[in-house]
């Protein structure tokens, strides 16, 4: 998985810090990121007034970039500012505008809003009275743009420290910050737009990025495709979604591993009724598993029977009672957010934090469930997806992206690949399948996600 770094606060400060030791001068970076960001915005909006909310740092230095340069392409550009610019760059960057700046706060709207106030590194919330004015000002725009981030959210876990407006788009400067994809930042972000203003940046936490799958060998076969077990239990429904989406993800083989026949399946599943895991690749417990001691046994026979496992849903919460020293190697977890608590207790920090600390503590992949969901490998990768459709609220859609986690560990044999590749089709059949979907018509849409990638 190479997608598009992610940097907290401090490593993009350090980042910039590296760029300056090389002799980049640091005003000369500000007048690259914001002819970055003029050059979005002017695609955007081209004429149309504009109204550039500019802080005291360096943020309000790049609005005032901005400003100057839309009005050397034409543009009716206003300026409001909060405050005075205190940095020697912010400073330069308000003489080079020598235009008027107006009080933020008595300030008219304009067609468009530009939100360069406060960028990455917020630590407190904005006042009250500015964090009205801002959402304000932004409701009353046609088309609203942040600059590296919206004001008023935390850099590193997205959380609103005030009030924050929705914003049609929001140029990254630089590199990707976990506000741009964690919720609830992410979800006040229409379009995000990644700028490049010339620094080197590098981190082992990645946006998620669309796979490049494989078509099978010529010479392939149903086994060496990839033999998958899911495991059935109580409410042999949710296993049952998990086994159809794990034979649309690509193996040549799903067996499930059920008590009693079920009817209503595809014929080309395999129906077992003991737990039986010869030549499979991959083993998948949890969907529909239930918690009686019938549970109990089949997830111990699972466990012990060295295959590459995927735990979900009811398997979650047997392994945090039985320990965690159970999974086998190499492992795939996929807890939502009540999972994750119980597996792994209130852990510190953002959602990428938490998610990579539970894959160093479990030795598994974390597939970190929600409308912000993070993978994470005991080695210290993560991956970060964008939003996927809200549609995905619905019961039996986590028994599919378990499905399709256990489909593509069987193909891969590598846990972190799979794990990505399973919430980024799984994004992608939601996306396929539309609005007021149910499970089961993600199944249909799979194929078309997987094709779309070879």
């Amino acid at each position: 998985m190479t997608g598009e770094p992610i940097l907290t606060a401090a490593q993009m400060r350090a980042a910039e810090q590296a760029a300056f030791d090389t002799g980049v001068d640091e005003y000369g970076l500000m007048e690259t990121a914001g002819a970055a960001a003029a050059e979005i915005i002017w695609r955007a909006g081209h004429k149309r007034d504009a109204l550039v909310l500019c802080g005291p740092g360096n943020n309000g230095g790049d609005g005032y970039v901005i400003a100057r340069i839309l009005r050397d392409r034409g543009v009716p550009v206003r300026v409001a500012a909060l405050g005075e610019s205190r940095t020697v760059s912010s400073q330069r960057a308000r003489a080079a505008w020598g235009g008027p700046v107006e009080d933020m706060m008595t300030a008219a709207p304009a067609t468009q809003l530009v939100d360069a106030l406060f960028g990455t590194g917020l630590t407190r919330g904005l006042d009250g009275g500015v964090a009205a004015r801002l959402c304000a000002l932004a409701g009353a725009a046609a088309m609203s743009h942040a600059i590296d981030l919206p004001s008023g959210v935390d850099t590193d876990s997205g959380a609103m420290l005030s009030a924050v407006p929705h914003f049609d788009s929001c140029v990254a400067l630089g590199a990707y910050k976990p506000a741009h994809l964690l919720q609830p930042a992410a979800g006040q972000i229409g379009r995000l737009v990644l700028a490049d203003i010339g620094i080197a940046v590098a981190s082992a936490v990645q946006r998620l990025k669309a796979p490049v799958l494989s078509r099978p060998a010529a010479d392939a076969h149903k086994y060496t495709r990839g033999l998958v077990a899911v495991v059935g239990g109580e409410m042999i429904g949710a296993s049952c979604l998990s086994a159809e989406a794990a034979a649309r993800s690509g193996p040549g083989y799903v067996r499930l591993l059920a008590a009693g026949p079920v009817s209503r399946m595809s014929h080309a599943i395999v129906q077992y009724a003991s737990l039986d895991f010869g030549r499979a690749k991959a083993v998948l417990v949890g969907p529909g598993l239930g918690r009686d001691p019938s549970a109990w046994e089949r997830l111990a026979a699972a466990a012990k029977a060295g295959v590459p496992m995927v735990a979900d849903a009811d398997a979650l919460r047997l392994l945090a009672e039985m320990g965690l020293g159970d999974l086998p190697s190499p492992a795939i977890v996929t807890p939502h957010d009540g999972e994750f608590d119980h597996m792994f207790g209130d852990l510190p920090g953002s959602k990428i934090d938490r998610a990579l600390a539970a894959a160093r503590a479990s030795g598994a992949v974390i597939a970190y469930k929600g409308a912000d969901s993070v993978i994470a490998a005991p080695d210290g990768r993560a991956a970060v997806a964008s939003a996927a459709s809200s549609w995905l609220s619905t019961a039996g859609t986590g028994d599919v992206l378990a499905g399709l986690c256990a489909g593509r560990l069987a193909v891969t044999g590598d846990p972190f690949r799979a794990a990505c590749e399973a919430v980024w089709l799984h994004g992608d059949a939601a996306r396929r399948a539309g609005a007021a979907f149910v499970a089961d018509d993600l199944l249909e849409a799979l194929p078309a996600a997987i094709a779309a990638r070879l």
